[in-house]
């Protein structure tokens, strides 16, 4: 049984400040996913013996970012998706192993008044086609944050944020897109019906203690091995960003 974890942590200085490597210890995942990184090569060390370290750095200081912590060595790794407009900031890094490939992402935001979606939308379908040409070789899990809460359970206040960036019907539907080309999301698999469910929430209006959040974090995987799903959990009692670790239990 593998464990992966998922965490944006807004900027790992500052996560590293409110308890990182104690959640990191604490969790003891297989593979462990950083998105939002917020740094450029050398700005930080971390000491996490037993893992091979992969970074991915966006070409602007202190933005977007991703990095990968594995216990096992992977037979390959790659930045980015080999297209040039995409792979400027940091957001994809993929590790190829003997019977699965494993991706980190960190999805572009469609920005306020949805300023960034005709990009967004561009990375949705050159992301979907990248993945399928992986799946063509051996199954996919990949994670992070997607940045959409993709049905109205997966938000506290569809209504009122219907249109927003996250929650725009063009988001939804690409992920539905993505779901529909042969890709399960694990939480979804096992909790269709979960409500209350949250991986993001705003720092604004206590809304975290509110619980008035969003779930944008993810771990989705090939049809192929959705059987091999055994557990999908959100840790949302671990704290040191704006967003919580995702997780993901399956048997590779």
């Amino acid at each position: 049984m593998k464990k992966f974890i998922s965490w944006n942590v807004n900027g790992i200085r500052a996560c590293v400040n409110k308890g990182f490597l104690d959640s990191f210890k604490e969790l003891d995942a297989d593979i462990f996913c950083l998105q939002e990184t917020k740094l450029q090569e050398g700005q930080i060390n971390l000491e996490l013996e037993g893992y091979h370290q992969f970074w991915n750095y966006a070409e602007k200081k202190g933005y977007s970012g991703t990095a990968i912590f594995t216990k096992e060595k992977p037979i390959a790794v790659f930045n980015g998706m080999d297209k040039a407009e995409h792979d400027t900031e940091g957001r994809l890094i993929t590790l190829e192993f003997e019977n699965f490939y494993f991706i980190t992402c960190y999805t572009p935001n469609a920005q306020d008044g949805l300023k960034r979606l005709d990009y967004r939308m561009k990375w949705e379908d050159d992301f979907r086609e990248y993945l399928l040409s992986l799946n063509k070789n051996k199954p996919v899990v990949f994670c992070g944050d997607l940045n959409v809460a993709h049905n109205e359970i997966d938000l506290k206040n569809p209504k009122t944020n219907r249109g927003n960036p996250g929650f725009s019907d063009e988001e939804r539907e690409k992920f539905s897109l993505l779901l529909e080309s042969g890709f399960v999301d694990s939480f979804r698999y096992l909790y269709p019906e979960a409500t209350d469910a949250y991986s993001w929430w705003s720092y604004r209006f206590h809304a975290r203690e509110k619980n008035v959040g969003w779930r944008i974090d993810y771990f989705v995987v090939s049809q192929s091995i959705a059987d091999k799903i055994s557990e999908a959990k959100i840790h949302n009692q671990i704290f040191g960003s704006d967003h919580c670790p995702v997780e993901l239990l399956i048997d590779l």
